[in-house]
């Protein structure tokens, strides 16, 4: 899942359980729609990528800036304290708030499409609540 930087769902993309997450960077990046924002064209990517460890692949570092988006991304073999956290806790803020849907803490729906379906209706639920407390 992509966020924006107040936790707002952006991109997600439903993929087996037992797959590496970096495997799937490329197929998430693609499924961000339009970034509206600025007058003018609208961003179709993000302008800086946050990860953890374990997207630290030169490969995909690569990747990323062809597509011109900035990684930031935490190295392996580093002493904690790269400044990260203050970024990634809005992930896993969105994470936790899922999880609050009990359907959706276990999947147990066979069909793919049920189970996105249900995970879209949760972020519209969440974005809903983030709006509400705004006003």
């Amino acid at each position: 899942m992509i966020t924006d930087a107040h936790g707002t769902p952006l991109a997600i993309t439903l993929n087996g359980g037992n797959r590496h997450d970096v495997t799937q960077l490329m197929p998430l990046l693609d499924a961000i729609p339009h970034i509206k924002g600025r007058t003018g064209r609208s961003r179709h990517r993000p302008r800086q990528l946050f990860a953890d460890r374990g997207y630290d692949f030169d490969k995909y570092r690569r990747l990323l800036w062809k597509r011109g988006i900035k990684p930031v991304i935490a190295r392996r073999g580093v002493p904690h304290g790269s400044g990260l956290g203050t970024v990634r806790w809005v992930v896993e803020r969105t994470n936790a708030w899922i999880h609050g849907f009990r359907r959706l803490r276990i999947r147990w729906e066979i069909r793919d499409d049920i189970h996105e379906a249900f995970l879209k209706l949760a972020c519209c639920v969440i974005t809903y609540r983030r709006v509400r407390a705004l006003c």
